[in-house]
């Protein structure tokens, strides 16, 4: 593929399945929204290889050429989205979990009704209008990685114990179950029925928290793809700090009257300096002096149970490769350790003793990418033990016969925290 360094070009394509009607069609360039748009005939041509194939009873998911990759999927026999990516070396996979994340936000904001009985086609693309901010920041170069983990991005806040405890407090005050804190589209706090929520919608609300502009408050109408796809529910947000914000899922009540400022300010103006220092982790996931190996240059902590994960590419500050450079390639490496080297174990529910303990048992891959000289290229480690995966991108420093040793060190020290 000939866009080598770069996200390359991203076109993502929504039709009508039975009529073929283009619904929108967003693109990206280098990671960057872009204007570009596909002519109609090659809408058409992607369109009518997939019907085709359809017709004679053969699924067709994806194809590569000289220098595309493409992916194709239907939903509820009424929506298909194809994506077409130019990026050297991206993987199905990806591309898959995009083309799921891309049509849970449109549930998320439409509703499942609206797209799978489809009255009147011009409504539903003006509709759907609603979701392009969230859809363009899947298809950017997001600092964020639940949209390919399907995990929830979380940070550890310095006070979290505290911030905890004032967050159930409002929880019982306002008469909802589901409140988090969120900073940057990532989950600093959250109540239990707020981590209950299932997927997609868990890593959806954060996310589309920190995709939209900023506002002091908003009461935005959501539907919850698992949860609830056809009946609504008020996503309700409230901004303590700049980038940090409250939010709250709920029904008719409370109204937002009820909650600012009154209520907001009596909760939550003694814990300033608490909530300050939650700002910074929107970059970091790791609170100020968290010890970590100088020779650690980004790195992803799974909770595979919990559904949740850390991902920073900013641990001690500034080096080479740039964190967008780092971010790409802990996303390419997640993506070859998942479909390779630690697919899902699909098994009955029931483990046997030796089942279990086989799950204790460290499993670990390693990459080095460039030469062996020292001070050329990067190295990448995954190390996997019961339920935590850890991703580990690392200077040329450090020695390719100490990785095993520095992931496991390094998980051991991230455990207490996810």
């Amino acid at each position: 593929m000939g866009e080598e360094g770069t996200g390359g070009t991203v076109h993502l394509l929504c039709l009508a399945a039975s009529s073929g009607v283009p619904l929108f069609c967003r693109s990206s360039r280098g990671g960057a929204p872009a204007r570009q748009q596909l002519p109609f005939s090659v809408i058409g041509s992607l369109n009518g290889v997939h019907m085709f194939g359809q017709n004679l009873e053969v699924q067709l998911s994806s194809a590569r050429t000289e220098n595309t990759t493409v992916v194709w999927k239907s939903f509820h026999d009424s929506i298909t989205l194809i994506v077409l990516s130019s990026e050297e070396g991206i993987s199905e996979l990806r591309l898959e979990r995009l083309l799921q994340m891309v049509f849970g936000a449109m549930v998320l904001l439409v509703g499942l009704e609206e797209l799978t009985n489809i009255r009147n086609v011009e409504r539903l693309k003006k509709d759907l209008r609603a979701s392009y901010c969230l859809i363009d920041s899947f298809l950017g170069d997001s600092e964020l990685i639940g949209d390919l983990t399907q995990c929830v991005d979380c940070v550890i806040p310095p006070e979290g114990s505290l911030l905890q405890e004032a967050l159930s407090g409002f929880a019982e005050a306002t008469g909802t179950a589901f409140v988090s804190l969120v900073v940057s589209g990532r989950v600093v706090a959250a109540t239990e029925g707020w981590w209950r929520l299932g997927t997609p919608e868990a890593v959806l609300l954060p996310w589309l928290v920190g995709s939209l502009p900023p506002q002091t408050a908003r009461d935005y109408p959501v539907y919850l793809p698992h949860g609830s796809p056809t009946v609504p529910h008020r996503l309700l947000t409230l901004t303590l700090l700049p980038s940090l914000e409250l939010c709250l899922l709920c029904g008719p009540s409370p109204p937002l009257s009820q909650l600012y400022p009154q209520l907001l300010e009596r909760c939550w103006q003694p814990l300033l300096d608490p909530l300050r220092a939650c700002l910074p982790l929107g970059a970091r996931a790791l609170p100020s002096g968290f010890p970590l190996h100088t020779d650690i240059l980004g790195l992803l902590l799974l909770h595979l149970e919990l559904k949740r994960c850390l991902f920073t590419v900013e641990p001690l500050g500034d080096k080479e490769p740039s964190p967008e450079q780092r971010r790409r390639l802990l996303r390419n490496f997640y993506t070859l350790v998942t479909s390779t080297h630690f697919p899902p174990e699909p098994g009955p529910p029931e483990k046997t003793e030796d089942e279990v303990y086989q799950a204790q048992l460290p499993r670990a891959c390693y990459l080095v990418l460039g030469t062996e000289e020292p001070g050329k290229g990067v190295r990448l480690v995954a190390l996997q033990l019961g339920v935590r995966r850890l991703l580990l991108l690392l200077s040329p420093q450090s020695p390719s016969h100490g990785l095993r040793s520095l992931a496991t060190h390094t998980l051991h020290a991230l455990t207490p925290l996810l």
